[in-house]
This record gives structure tokens, sequence and C-alpha cells, in this order.
């Protein structure tokens, strides 16, 4: 699962080679904006993947047999793509990873989590519109940025 994946770049169109976990945040190789960032983690993978890397994960436990896991994965591969060098998605099939779904005492798919640093910073369970989730995101990152702001 800790495989790299291609993304195409939003703004030149070139196509890039991202692992699903790095120290720094994947940027175009040609014009060197920030990439959207979507991975998937397992048990095995899920530490590095989702709890080690520079920028906030937007954590997915799905499940592939749920609808309502189905509706929402657009609106959150949008959230990854509209959050570019921001935020990092990670998906998790909870039939596959039944460590991570147990952690976080799941007891309802899909369950969002946002962490910063492997903290919990926000929950949300069911399936919710894209501005909603936006709003919710949003705001997990305010809380994180004003955490770590000097002022904070």
């Amino acid at each position: 699962m800790n495989e790299a994946s291609v993304v195409v770049c939003p703004v030149c169109g070139r196509k890039n080679r991202i692992p699903a976990a790095a120290r720094g945040v994947p940027r175009c190789g040609n014009c060197h904006s920030p990439l959207p960032w979507i991975a998937e983690a397992d048990d095995a993978t899920y530490a590095a993947v989702a709890e080690q890397g520079p920028l906030p994960a937007l954590v997915d436990l799905w499940a592939p047999w749920c609808g309502p896991c189905r509706m929402v994965s657009p609106a959150l591969e949008a959230l990854a793509r509209s959050h570019a060098g921001r935020v990092k998605l990670v998906k998790v099939n909870v039939d596959e990873s039944p460590q991570v779904s147990q952690r976080y005492g799941v007891q309802g798919i899909p369950t969002l989590l946002v962490l910063n640093r492997g903290e919990v910073v926000a929950r949300q369970t069911g399936a919710a519109p894209e501005h909603a989730l936006r709003a919710w995101l949003d705001d997990a990152l305010a809380k994180i940025s004003a955490s770590t702001s000097p002022a904070g």
C-alpha cells in the first residue's frame, strides 16, 4: 500500500510521481506548484503515511461496500486538490485495516479525521456535502494554524 501514485499537476499538466510517505510537501517537478497528495494506508503503513508527514492529514476511514463512503470520496478528492500543499488525504479501508479502525473506535463509516502530527484535531462521522466538509476542514486547519503560531 505504500506505493507511489501519479498525479497530474493542476497548473501545468505535467505528470508527477508522489510517494505515499515523504518528509517534504509534493511539488510539481516542472512548475514547482504544490500537488494534491492522496495516499492509501493500511495497518502496516498507517503511522508512516498519516502521522509522520509534514502536513496535517485528512483521514478517510471507509469501505468499498459503503454507499455513503463512495458518495463522499469525490468531495474529499476535491478538497485534497483545493488544499494542495496544506493537507494530505489518506484513505484507509476499514475492512483491510482493523487495527486503525479499532484505534479510533470507528462505529460508523465514513469516519473522517483531521490529524496534526498524529493527534486528532477534528472528527466527522457520516457523509456530508462538499461545502460542509470544506467548512469542517478549514475550521480544523485554522485550529492547527492557531496552535502552531507564535502567539498561540
